[in-house]
This record gives C-alpha cells, structure tokens and sequence, in this order.
C-alpha cells in the first residue's frame, strides 16, 4: 500500500497544489489562459512525439485494442444518454452533456502523468492510441447530437466540415501523427533538440495537473446534480469494469497495455465536459459539478484500483487461453 501512495499522492498533490494556490492567490480563472496553451499546443504534443516516434511502428496498429476501448467508451456514454432522454422525454442537449461527463474521462490531463507514473514509459503508446481515438469520437458527437437537439443550426456540410477541423488541426492528434511517421522512418531528432522536446515533455503532466487543481478551484460547487450519482458510478466504476472485460474478450493484450486502458477508464470526468456545456450554453453549473465531483471521488477509486493492480488481485486478462 505504501508503494501504491507513492504514486498518487503526487499525482493528486499537485492537483490539491493548484487548488490550494488559487484559494491562496486570488486571480481570475482567465489568468490560467497562457499556461493552457503552454500544456495543450506546446508540452503534451512534445511529450505524445518523444514517446511515440521512439516506439516500433508494428506496435501502433493495434485495432482489436482501439476497438475495445472506445467501444467501453461509447457504450457508457449511450447507457447514459439513454437513460436521461428516458427520463427528461426526450431533451437530446443536456442528455448529450450527461453522457459525456459519464463517458469523457480526463485522459489529457491525468492520462499521461498518472499511466506513465504507475506504469512507465511502456503505457506511452496506448495512453496516445485511446487519447487520438476517443477524442476524434468526441470532437464528433457533441456537435452531431447538439444540432439533433436543434442547439446547432449549421448545415450538414459546415457541421461536417467543423467537425474534420477539429479533428485534424487539434495539437495532441498533429503531435501524434508526426510521432507515427517519425516511427515508420525511423527518424532521430537531432541532439538540440531532443534535448527541447525532453524538457517539455517532463513539464508536461505537472504542469496539466496544477493547472486542473486551478480549475477547480475557480469553480466552486453550488449545490449537487442530482445526475451526479448515476454519472459518478458509471465514470469510475462501471467504465472501468466494462473496459476490461472488452480487452479481455478481445484480444490477449501485453498486460501494461490493458492495465493502462482500465485506469484511463476510471479517471474523473474531463474538463472538456463544462468548456462543451458552456459552449452550447446546456447543464453548465452541473456540468462543472461533475468534473469537481468526480475529481474528489477518483482520489479514492483510482488508489483502490492501483491496489488491485499492484497487488495482483486483477488479472491482465479475464478468460486467459481463451
């Protein structure tokens, strides 16, 4: 247990760090802005091209893996969606958001620094494959369902075309692909700047991680959804679970890659749920409350999970010889 908090008390003290120095210093959540384009244009794409471009080209078309862990993704966000538009009569917008708080896991952020502090560099290719993957998902869906709803009135084509920008132009998947294609060639930065990228990918998860401290901070909880149960136990349990048994039925899997898949399954609702909601101006207060929330509770499933990881107690494959 003890080897277990060593690994998250950093990771979620620099989470607490951020939270507490923004209490402390009181500056508007707009200051943040320069350290957020610091972390998503320039430290996260270095660190995604270090890992990636170093990593044998055979290992980055693993699409038994890919499928089954955006189809754990999905299929959380659908249990979700689907039970709200049950329960609201059908009000697609903020079934829409409802879902992604349950489905949409900080894997950005936390993803990296949590997998490559528990697992090593050896969890740098699937953290980058699931991040690419689920991401090019999202930037599709919540457009897609808020123009359903009527909240978006483009037409098919710009929406299409919205939809193709996000995905191509965002840094983390441009980072990824040069990384891809720097694999195939075999090609090696030279030594100047290696030595660039090595210092901002280090800078990387620490900088995510008080930054999303900040966040949080700057967004106080004003009462509790209450969703907030249904999305909770659904982000970081049963996603988890839903994720391991679809690698397990799957494929056999190099056990680090699944371990992987599985904690970045029970990570938090992602910060990207309450800049969607205040985007279309739907669930906004609450969907602040579910990435806040669910922060708080990750402190606890995520050790637990560790545990059983570290432990032995959860295998790398549920049906092994099958």
């Amino acid at each position: 247990m003890a080897e277990i908090l060593g690994l998250v008390l950093p990771f979620f003290g620099l989470i607490f760090l951020g939270f507490f120095v923004a209490r402390l210093v009181r500056q508007p959540l707009e200051a943040l802005g320069w350290m957020n384009v610091f972390i998503v244009y320039v430290a996260l794409p270095a660190l995604f091209f270090q890992l990636l471009s170093r990593t044998p080209i055979e290992r980055l078309t693993e699409w038994g893996y890919i499928f089954a862990t955006v189809f754990s993704t999905y299929a959380m966000f659908a249990l979700m969606f689907a039970g709200s538009v049950i329960l609201s009569r059908g009000e697609i917008a903020e079934s829409t958001i409802k879902g992604l708080a349950a489905a949409y896991g900080n894997i950005g952020y936390m993803g990296p620094g949590v997998a490559l502090l528990a697992f090593g560099e050896e969890a740098a290719v699937p953290v980058a494959l699931i991040f690419c993957f689920e991401n090019i998902m999202h930037f599709a869906i919540a457009p897609t369902m808020m123009a359903l709803s009527g909240g978006d009135r483009r037409s098919p084509g710009a929406l299409a075309l919205e939809v193709a920008r996000k995905i191509a132009l965002h840094p983390f998947i441009i980072a990824t692909a040069v990384g891809v294609a720097a694999a195939a060639v075999q090609f090696v930065p030279p030594e100047p700047v290696s030595r660039l990228l090595e210092m901002l990918a280090r800078a990387a998860a620490p900088c995510a991680l008080f930054a999303m401290g900040v966040t949080l901070a700057l967004r106080p909880l004003k009462r509790v959804p209450t969703a907030m149960a249904p999305i909770a136990s659904i982000k970081l349990v049963l996603h988890p679970i839903v994720c391991w048994v679809m690698l397990s039925l799957v494929g056999d899997f190099d056990p680090v890659w699944v371990y992987t898949a599985v904690l970045l399954a029970a990570l938090p609702t992602a910060t990207n749920v309450f800049v969607i909601a205040q985007q279309y101006g739907v669930w906004v207060e609450r969907a602040s409350a579910s990435v806040l929330i669910t922060t708080v509770m990750s402190v606890f499933t995520v050790t637990g999970l560790l545990y059983l990881i570290k432990s032995g107690l959860l295998p790398a494959d549920l049906f092994p010889g099958s």
